[in-house]
């Protein structure tokens, strides 16, 4: 009887402590803090379904537009560190710290890093009636016409914001920057001719550029996009210096316990190698990272590496965000 009594105790102890679910057990939400439309939000679903097939939970998707970023960054920093809120954002994360002087949190040390997921160039686009037509044009026109030359953003800070921070600084003519809460409300005023110029992930725009819908000039990629054979590279042009990718991470509120940071870090891992996943992404113009930087320390890493790239640009620009 000892024995038997023993090793039911043995048993009891493996179990779980009552109240205490094997994680995940709910709902995962992903939040991505740009608006509905764009190429984030399009990252987002993508990584929220192959998560959801590894992870046998189902993983939604909540948009937090604000602030280039920073309002749905906010958010996810002060959820509850169980793993059941996290977030993705791109390179946008990295320039927080250098445009709020008042920031109540620190992409840096309020949150878990789970790993890098996948990164694309960026394209430099307009509306099809826009006067310029290549390059050298869109550069000869902007400075003539610099009070009157709008560049659309989608948000202080994004990558949108970024990409034309290096235009400006390369070209040495200032612009009017024109604010919005996501890329996809941006490119809607662009085809509208509401603004002029954005420079956007060619995610969600390459079907519009390859059926003469929007007009390209430049592509921030070391090559052409075999999707978009006439649009040349910024080093084709004669500015490298717009050298410029969005790249994407995923985090978890700073607390997450370690084997939940595990759990989502390997199902990550997992998705990078996912043949299927490649080839959508493929479709829109965005590569995987490879598995050693879906990682926490990758990541990291990144972000740090970032960080101190684009504090002294914004500085130097003398941009501060409200």
């Amino acid at each position: 009887m000892r024995r038997i009594a023993a090793f039911v105790f043995a048993v009891l102890l493996a179990l779980p402590v009552a109240g205490q679910d094997v994680y995940p057990s709910r709902p995962i939400a992903i939040v991505s803090p740009y608006a509905p439309g764009g190429a984030s939000d399009l990252l987002a679903r993508t990584l929220a379904e192959a998560m959801r097939a590894r992870l046998h939970q189902p993983v939604i998707v909540q948009n937090v537009p604000g602030a280039g970023g920073a309002v749905g960054s906010v958010q996810a920093s002060k959820a509850k560190p169980d793993g059941y809120t996290l977030l993705l954002n791109h390179v946008g994360l990295s320039t927080i710290p250098a445009l709020y002087k008042k920031l109540n949190f620190d992409p840096l040390a309020s949150f878990e890093p789970i790993g890098l997921f996948a990164e694309a160039p960026m394209v430099m686009l307009a509306r099809k009636d826009f006067a310029p037509g290549t390059f050298a044009e869109l550069v000869a026109y902007a400075k003539a016409n610099k009070e009157k030359l709008t560049f659309a953003s989608s948000g202080m800070g994004s990558a949108t914001h970024l990409c034309a921070m290096l235009f400006q600084e390369a070209i040495g003519t200032p612009l009017t920057m024109v604010q919005y809460k996501g890329a996809g409300p941006a490119i809607l005023d662009i085809r509208s001719g509401q603004v002029d110029v954005i420079c956007d992930l060619p995610t969600t725009t390459s079907g519009a550029i390859r059926s003469g819908e929007l007009k390209a000039f430049v592509l921030t990629a070391p090559k052409r996009l075999a999707s978009l054979p006439d649009v040349p590279t910024a080093a084709e042009v004669g500015m490298p210096s717009l050298d410029i990718s969005t790249w994407f991470g995923l985090y978890a509120p700073l607390g997450t316990p370690k084997p939940i940071i595990d759990t989502l870090s390997k199902a990550l891992r997992d998705i990078v190698v996912d043949k299927g996943v490649a080839q959508q992404l493929e479709k829109i113009e965005t590569e995987l990272f490879t598995p050693d930087k879906a990682t926490p320390e990758a990541l990291r890493t990144k972000l740090a590496s970032q960080i101190d790239l684009w504090r002294p640009i914004i500085e130097k620009a003398g941009i501060q965000a409200e």
